[in-house]
């Protein structure tokens, strides 16, 4: 079998492997083992093809999968659904308590609860979301 051939079954098998760890590394050494089959296919010896998986892998590992792992690992930008309306002001409707009450974020009427069950806040007043628990917002007046 050809040397080319071989290495380009490695590069398969390397490239078939990492898409069932995804941890890009074994990506690299496909790439690596391509461009060596490349090599091999313009005839240079076995030695040098060695040299020249070695010397791709190497500079693939090091500079390169540091760009990928940053960008497969982005944080998420915006936020949606209840967890876009934490933080947000809200608006008393009705008096908010530790077990009920109404407010307004942005525009739609919510039923909310103090996050500090002792609480009391009066209607009129701006509260702050805390956090969405179901269909009710869990609001903190804002001092």
């Amino acid at each position: 079998m050809d040397p080319w051939l071989i290495w380009l079954i490695i590069a398969a098998v390397l490239a078939v492997a990492e898409i069932f760890t995804l941890t890009a590394a074994l990506g690299m050494l496909s790439a690596a083992a391509l461009v060596t089959s490349g090599a091999a296919a313009g005839g240079l010896p076995v030695g040098l093809q060695l040299l020249v998986y070695a010397l791709v892998a190497t500079g693939t590992l090091l500079f390169v999968r540091p760009l990928a792992l940053r960008h497969m690992v982005q944080p998420q930008t915006a936020r949606f659904g209840t967890d876009a309306l934490i933080g947000k002001p809200a608006y008393v409707l009705s008096d908010v308590t530790g077990t009920g009450g109404r407010v307004r974020i942005d525009g739609e009427e919510w039923t909310a609860r103090s996050y500090d069950e002792t609480l009391v806040i009066e209607t009129g007043r701006t509260v702050d979301v805390i956090e969405i628990s179901g269909a009710t917002a869990l609001v903190y007046p804002r001092d």
